[in-house]
């Protein structure tokens, strides 16, 4: 009897040798051999799911980004039915930020493969889609007359963060300030409440009153009321309540001989 196997958990037993590969040692030492030695499985085994380097990196990407869909989904379904903007997109980037052992595991695979597409860019040719429905989606979150560059900005920074926090030169305190000083500019910040001014002396008045003054004729003749203009009624566009981010489909099982 042929054994039944599952494809997919096969493939992401493989990426999770991958990415332990590249976190431990770097990306120079993902090889197939390499690879599959850290899997327990056959140089012949990795080949029969990836047929070259590039989709065995594809794929370990898209590993990290399921996981990252579980991430944000559950961080943002603790804001409630209703999350304004601000509150969204801060959730949304700081679940996607490296800040434990985790998330930086998988950051360290993210960074890796940037680097691998920015000397293949074939490979990087389904990044460039996700980019700009991010991009898109953030933008319809932000206020502002250019709400896309906005995006592209704030996209750049979670990015930026994201290389800082994985070399160690800014802590996680530090990643959520300057995130929050950013959405602060971009959603202006929350208004202070202000002290009371303290109450001035009243001057004392002088007692001598001038004489009276004669009061001059009011004109009998009133200006015309002038009418009121109708006043423009606005709404506020709906704003989306949750995201998820891309995921790819599971593969339907095969059967291989036992």
């Amino acid at each position: 009897m042929p054994k039944k196997v599952d494809r997919q958990k096969r493939r992401t037993q493989i990426a999770d040798a991958l990415m332990r590969v590249a976190a431990e040692q770097g990306l120079e030492a993902v090889s197939l051999r390499h690879v599959a030695a850290e899997a327990g499985v056959s140089a012949g085994m990795v080949q029969h799911y990836f047929r070259t380097k590039d989709e065995m990196m594809t794929f370990a990407l898209d590993v990290v980004r399921e996981r990252n869909q579980i991430r944000v989904t559950d961080a943002v379904t603790h804001l409630g039915a209703e999350p304004s903007p601000r509150d969204l997109l801060r959730t949304i980037i700081r679940t996607l930020l490296p800040m434990d052992e985790v998330t930086r595991a998988d950051g360290r695979v993210a960074l890796a493969f940037l680097a691998y597409t920015a000397v293949r860019p074939p490979a990087s040719e389904a990044l460039r889609g996700e980019t700009e429905q991010m991009v898109a989606f953030i933008a319809g979150l932000l206020p502002g007359p250019d709400p896309e560059s906005a995006a592209v900005g704030l996209l750049a920074l979670m990015e930026g963060l994201g290389v800082y926090l994985l070399g160690g030169q800014y802590t996680p305190e530090q990643a959520r300030k300057v995130l929050d000083a950013h959405l602060d500019r971009l959603f202006g910040a929350s208004p202070q409440p202000t002290a009371p001014a303290p109450a001035q002396p009243t001057p004392p008045q002088p007692t001598t009153t001038a004489p009276a003054q004669p009061t001059p004729p009011q004109p009998t003749t009133t200006a015309p009321a002038q009418p009121t203009p109708p006043q423009p009624t606005t709404t506020a566009p709906a704003q989306p309540t949750t995201t998820a981010l891309t995921a790819p489909a599971p593969e339907t099982p095969e059967t291989t001989a036992g």
